[in-house]
């Protein structure tokens, strides 16, 4: 069986997601040029809008990260991670908390039987 045909077929597949790729980096710089020439604020969207790409397209393309927005997304990107770890820590003390509350009920509950016990035994006598 020969997969030299279908070497080549990946291979030209391969170099033509390349080309649209680099396409679609070129019309998201000329997107961001026109933006700046307007004085107009570039975010993410519009320049996806303009250059004719998904969102996502410029998220995942470093090379395309010089829209402005993007730092502004990164910062809220940040911030977010902070509170997540600022729950997580909350989360963790309060699991902390509920374990040793439970651990402190047990020992009442067995002084409790404890003393029960021994009052049981004093009005039996």
């Amino acid at each position: 069986m020969d997969t030299t045909p279908a070497r080549s077929r990946t291979a030209a597949a391969t170099s033509a997601r390349r080309r649209a790729a680099q396409a679609s980096l070129g019309r998201v710089r000329d997107a961001i040029r026109q933006a700046r020439r307007e004085k107009a604020q570039p975010s993410v969207a519009a320049v996806a809008r303009r250059a004719g790409v998904s969102r996502s397209f410029i998220y995942d393309n470093p090379e395309a990260g010089a829209v402005p927005g993007e730092r502004r997304v990164q910062l809220l990107a940040e911030q977010d991670d902070q509170r997540e770890a600022t729950w997580r820590e909350r989360a963790l003390n309060a699991e902390d908390a509920l374990k040793a509350a439970h651990a402190e009920i047990t020992a009442q509950r067995a002084r409790i039987g404890a003393l029960l016990g021994q009052v049981r035994d004093l009005e039996a006598e």
